[in-house]
């Protein structure tokens, strides 16, 4: 059941991708997906798939808001008469709960993928994570708001 519903939805997401709703075009889409799934079956056939694709979706829900709010604070910051005054760029050093390249790699990612905000580079020992950022008002809030929001959907993600 789950990989039927998995199929059918990849294929009208390559539907939707490839900008083509034709029955060709579908069937085309649900064979890459029946391939797809094929190959990741033993994780698809566990009964908690649903429960992680609405985590998967949670994180994605958050990462759009947090990526709209940043981009709006950058554009008035932008076009700010006093952006000099304003501006005050860091690098902070981040302590990681996450702990696997996967995750960490995660979220790196939507760190760097949020404007406003860069990741720099991880600790060797894989505990830190060093993030530029344009404005720094408060270092704590900024440190509580990644590990409330990005770091806690990741470690949802992958559990």
């Amino acid at each position: 059941m789950i990989f039927l519903f998995l199929v059918v939805s990849l294929a009208f997401v390559w539907a939707a991708v490839t900008g083509s709703f034709t029955v060709p075009n579908i069937l085309l889409g649900a064979f890459i997906a029946a391939i797809a799934v094929l190959f990741i079956r033993e994780r698809v056939d566990r009964p908690f798939v649903l429960r992680r694709l609405g985590r998967f979706l949670s994180l994605a829900a958050l990462f759009i808001y947090e990526l709209a709010l940043s981009a709006w604070r950058v554009a008035v910051l932008v076009l700010s008469p006093d952006m000099s005054r304003r501006l005050a760029p860091a690098i902070i050093a981040y302590p990681l709960t996450v702990k696997t390249d996967g995750q960490i790699t995660l979220l790196a990612n939507l760190i760097t993928l949020t404007p406003g905000t860069l990741s720099v580079d991880v600790s060797e020992d894989r505990s830190t994570l060093y993030i530029h950022v344009l404005e720094m008002t408060d270092r704590d809030e900024l440190i509580a708001s990644i590990k409330h929001g990005f770091e806690a959907r990741v470690m949802e993600v992958f559990e």
